[in-house]
């Protein structure tokens, strides 16, 4: 494919993206394009996900609209690599997400009612079970990817075994066994137990999820705010030692709690 084939245009559409990708990708095309494959750009994926969430949460449009071409580039770009596979084009994957939408809102394209939004998702998670051949609830929680963030995961799974029933019936029940979890955990510190420390580590996190889920907290955005926070405070407690002469690495625990205690106190 040469460049000569391709015409230059004021504006573009999404078939000029997959013909552009498939020129990067051709015999005479771009050399690192063409060395891809699917698991070499897997993190670039992720990375351009995260940076539309971040325009979201900027509510920069600007950087919204240039991130979102940035994962439409992927999706051609993965499905370009497919087509020159033979299993599968960017066309099928466009007939795929339309054919599942059309299944999945039977209240829109049949004669199924759903007035409300509850409705809607319960219709959506039964239609979902019977198209991906889901025989049981312990179906739903496996069928959470593993690639997910630990945290959101655990959210997920919890909310899909609360659907089947099994779930607190109020927030002091997974309060109760968060103190439980913590007792173990110490236990195990105790111990010098390593496995045993890991486990109830990761027991400790997955009540905590199981806490801010009743308490309609998302953990994951929870847990980037408590940081984004601790690095506000973080600087200006090393602003603080600058100024009194404090060398950080040298000063003693008590000498930078107490700043850190000032910091906390400043509005």
């Amino acid at each position: 494919m040469q460049n000569n084939e391709f015409t230059f245009k004021e504006n573009y559409n999404i078939y000029d993206l997959v013909l552009i990708m498939a020129m990067l990708r051709s015999e005479n095309g771009c050399p690192w394009d063409k060395e891809q494959d699917h698991k070499s750009i897997r993190n670039n994926f992720l990375e351009e996900v995260y940076e539309v969430v971040d325009a979201i949460d900027c509510d920069d449009k600007a950087a919204l609209c240039e991130e979102l071409g940035d994962v439409l580039l992927q999706v051609v770009f993965h499905s370009q690599m497919e087509r020159e596979a033979g299993s599968f084009d960017f066309d099928d994957v466009a007939d795929g997400i339309c054919k599942k939408l059309i299944l999945r809102h039977p209240h829109i394209f049949s004669d199924v009612s759903a007035d409300t939004t509850e409705q809607v998702l319960d219709n959506w998670e039964k239609i979902k079970m019977v198209e991906k051949n889901q025989l049981s609830y312990t179906d739903t929680l496996k069928s959470v990817p593993n690639a997910f963030p630990a945290l959101m995961r655990a959210a997920k799974v919890q909310k899909r075994a609360a659907k089947a029933g099994f779930d607190w019936p109020d927030v002091y029940e997974p309060l109760l066994k968060l103190s439980e979890e913590l007792a173990e955990l110490s236990e195990a510190v105790t111990e010098e137990n390593s496995e045993q420390i890991k486990e109830e580590f990761g027991d400790l996190l997955f009540s905590m999820v199981n806490v801010s889920r009743f308490l309609n907290v998302d953990a994951e955005q929870a847990l980037g705010d408590a940081t984004n926070k601790f690095i506000s405070r973080f600087s200006k407690v090393e602003e603080i030692a600058k100024k009194r002469g404090i060398d950080m690495k040298s000063a003693s625990l008590e000498q930078l709690d107490a700043i850190w205690d000032e910091v906390k106190h400043i509005k």
